[in-house]
């Protein structure tokens, strides 16, 4: 016999996630009784995955459980905040329950990692797409935003950007690489890292911050521009991973590192007078972030310089309706 909507909830959400007690009434009612913090404020984020357009159709099923809520840990890293409570709607072309225990594995593991509650949701019959909308908060008057950079300060990125995008093309069966490469690659899109303990670790320390999601080059113009500065990058600062070179090569892998989307790292702002106090309190080596150029005048322009070259863009990144 098929699986009812509420038997499919409780057999494989109701338990899924970390067991909090700032939980009052969770998954099973017609709405979740959530008990904040005092002296915090509350932050909100949802993001949309859809079969076909994030992830290539037979994904599998874990990598899609672990991308959805990591794009949106992804999102309050970005914020300085502590991931709390998650709600998940999930439609789903028919409710195959193999499919679903290994999609709520890897929902549920990245959850336990990051001590988020699932609480509630939705599911229904349709084109496979998940949503999923993640609440956290952080310290009153502490939450980094895209828009608090200058002129003058340091721009940095954790990370290797543009692993992912190489990984999706490999899935894609559009890239070709040395099996280990193209096993790294691989993990890197399936199963990203959000820098949550980065993003609050850089609280009282960065300027502005950005996820980035749609390509560094346009992510961080997307915060140049909230900043109201221009951004300018240096082409050969720009980190890549070893894995990334053996398949593409030292120029296409920095190219691939602007462009590429679906990393979820950190693009971050930190003013000059507190760049000694960056690398005193969360070294380079152990928090895995490098310089890339700094902030600018002239708003919404980005600079990239290459060997003495000038390129001049106005990008803002993927755009699903572009």
């Amino acid at each position: 016999m098929p699986l009812s909507e509420f038997a499919l909830i409780e057999r494989y959400f109701r338990h899924r996630g970390m067991a909090r007690a700032d939980v009052i009434l969770g998954v099973g009612d017609d709405a979740a009784l959530l008990q904040p913090p005092a002296n915090v404020e509350l932050v909100a984020t949802t993001d949309t995955l859809v079969a076909g357009v994030h992830f290539p159709d037979g994904s599998p099923p874990a990598s899609i459980g672990h991308r959805a809520l990591a794009v949106n840990l992804s999102d309050l890293a970005a914020m300085g905040a502590q991931p709390a409570w998650a709600l998940l709607a999930l439609t789903l072309p028919e409710a195959d329950e193999s499919w679903l225990s290994e999609f709520a594995a890897g929902f549920g593991s990245l959850a336990q990692a990051h001590g988020v509650a699932l609480v509630g949701g939705d599911t229904t019959r349709g084109p496979l797409c998940v949503t999923v909308e993640l609440l956290g908060h952080v310290p009153r008057g502490c939450a980094l935003t895209r828009g608090g950079g200058a002129t003058g300060d340091a721009l940095f990125v954790s990370g290797t950007p543009g692993d992912a995008a190489a990984g999706l093309a490999l899935e894609q069966g559009k890239l070709s690489a040395p099996a280990e490469a193209r096993a790294y690659l691989r993990e890197r899109f399936l199963r990203p890292t959000p820098r949550v303990a980065l993003g609050q670790s850089l609280r009282g320390c960065a300027s502005a911050c950005i996820d980035v999601s749609d390509g560094l080059l346009g992510d961080a113009g997307k915060l140049a521009a909230a900043s109201q500065a221009g951004v300018e990058l240096v082409f050969s600062d720009l980190p890549v991973s070893q894995p990334l070179l053996a398949a593409l090569g030292e120029q296409r892998a920095r190219e691939l590192a602007l462009t590429g989307g679906d990393d979820y790292e950190l693009c971050f702002a930190v003013r000059a007078q507190d760049i000694a106090r960056l690398n005193a309190t969360l070294p380079p080596s152990q928090w895995g972030y490098t310089r890339i150029g700094s902030l600018r005048t002239a708003p919404g322009a980005v600079v990239l310089r290459d060997d003495g070259s000038v390129m001049e863009f106005s990008h803002s990144g993927y755009q699903h309706f572009a």
